[in-house]
């Protein structure tokens, strides 16, 4: 599984970073960033929690 960040729709809320941190962070920008690549599968649940949970749909999970 990979998440994906559109780093051009993310607003920098960090509920993403806040729901699942050992897959997100925010960077230098305030912007959230994927930290692990591949998402490790016993954070699955919470990446897509995160990516459905994000108010501007800018995580895609694949």
């Amino acid at each position: 599984m990979k998440a994906i960040v559109d780093r051009d729709t993310c607003t920098g809320c960090e509920l993403c970073a806040q729901t699942c941190p050992d897959v997100f962070a925010m960077d230098a920008e305030s912007l959230a960033k994927t930290i692990a690549d591949p998402v490790p599968q016993d954070q699955a649940d919470c990446a897509v929690e995160a990516a459905e949970g994000c108010p501007v749909a800018a995580i895609s999970i694949k």
